[in-house]
């Protein structure tokens, strides 16, 4: 947790640099295939720095994210298991650090139902994204649907937060802090279970 947090005041501390939205692009990218906080931390601090650049850092927060999300795609598909099927010495050590291999076969059988919702879903809840960029390399599901998902989830959470700080300035920090995680879970919810009982009903 001690390592957690000085990475947490490490990244927050990029908020005053002029190098700021690099690091917003970078932080976004590593932490769609492998890094733990995730980049609204930074944003949420740019945004409240610079007010009338917040969509602008939501965008550039966004093209980070999609692009490490497509080095996560990658890593699954290219890199997690050798020519004989076996998992290799990189899969091993993110089982060790990153994520448990329980956690990463449970959203591969998830895949074979819900595809588009479960990529989805991960991009816009608090759920680790990574876990799903590679598994979804590995499980070989289709790359432009995953990059769909991933555009639509991943773009309404950073520009919901950005235009929450550029609508209402510092005083919803406090909200987004406490609260967005869940509501992003509720909208979730509801989301995808519209879809599913119109579907039913259809």
């Amino acid at each position: 947790m001690n390592i957690i947090k000085r990475l947490y005041d490490w990244m927050l501390s990029w908020g005053n640099s002029r190098w700021g939205a690099l690091a917003l692009f970078c932080f976004a990218f590593v932490e769609s295939s492998f890094f733990p906080i995730p980049p609204d931390v930074l944003l949420i601090a740019l945004c409240l720095g610079i007010p009338a650049r917040s969509m602008r850092y939501a965008a550039i927060c966004l093209t980070g994210s999609v692009l490490g999300a497509m080095l996560g795609y990658g890593i699954g598909f290219f890199l997690w298991q050798n020519s004989a099927g076996e998992y290799t010495a990189l899969a091993n050590f993110f089982f060790n650090h990153v994520f448990s291999m329980e956690s990463f076969l449970e959203v591969g059988a998830l895949y074979d139902k819900y595809n588009f919702w479960i990529v989805f879903t991960a991009g816009f809840t608090p759920l680790p994204y990574k876990l799903f960029t590679i598994s979804g390399g590995l499980f070989h599901i289709n790359f432009a649907m995953f990059l769909v998902a991933s555009v639509i989830a991943r773009g309404m959470r950073f520009f919901l937060i950005a235009w929450l700080i550029w609508r209402f300035g510092s005083p919803i920090k406090g909200f987004i802090d406490k609260y967005f995680n869940l509501l992003a879970i509720a909208f979730t919810v509801l989301l995808v279970g519209s879809f599913f009982l119109v579907a039913k009903v259809l």
